[in-house]
């Protein structure tokens, strides 16, 4: 409720604005993925450190329309986030600053709805950078993969395990390839994989042991 109050507040005072574009209905046949790479967990305090998008039209993910931005060192940069994504300060001296990536991520996705993986997550991050230099969040509609998938699951099983919702291991289970795990592009890409196999063909039949 609250979020739908602040996106109409948003359309309100932005109807008239450079951006007041995003807030029109979309009418296209396009999707766009969404993935980005941080410096932890917490999303009050989390920076980005790379951001990645790509897509999806019909059945396919167009890689060659894909947006791939590694942004300047953050001053929260620490060992434990460089072992999951493998980006090092001297990876980063020459990113974008924030507010160009910004700008490129706006352009690109437009007014266009978004997937990704545990979506919240990321909408948090951006949104924690984008409402201070624009004045509102990404007002997109959203498809979570995680819970298409989860919602899926739950139709086609009892009880669903826990592990069963980690990445790797629902890429495992509809066939789909891990595309440069823990880059930003190479998970939107596998991700918008996962939502394609789930909307077009479905969970894959369990196998009798």
């Amino acid at each position: 409720m609250f979020r739908a109050l602040r996106r109409a507040n948003d359309r309100r005072r932005h109807a008239d604005g450079e951006y007041g574009w995003l807030f029109h209905p979309y009418t296209g046949d396009e999707l766009v993925a969404i993935d980005c790479e941080t410096t932890g967990v917490d999303t009050r305090t989390s920076e980005p450190v790379s951001i990645g998008a790509v897509k999806v039209r019909g059945d396919r993910v167009l890689t060659s329309e894909s947006l791939d931005l590694r942004l300047k060192r953050p001053a929260t940069l620490t060992g434990d986030s460089i072992r999951v994504h493998g980006l090092r300060g001297v990876d980063l001296d020459d990113g974008e600053s924030l507010d160009e990536a910004l700008v490129k991520l706006l352009d690109f996705i437009g007014n266009r709805p978004l997937l990704g993986w545990r979506l919240d997550f990321d909408l948090a991050i951006l949104n924690r950078q984008i409402r201070p230099r624009f004045g509102f969040d990404l007002p997109n509609t959203c498809i979570d993969v995680a819970q298409l998938y989860h919602r899926q699951l739950r139709r086609s099983v009892m009880e669903p395990e826990p592990r069963a919702q980690r990445f790797e291991t629902v890429a495992a289970a509809l066939d789909v390839p891990v595309m440069g795990r823990n880059t930003a592009l190479g998970d939107a890409v596998t991700t918008a994989l996962m939502y394609l196999r789930l909307e077009r063909t479905g969970m894959p039949e369990r196998q009798e042991a």
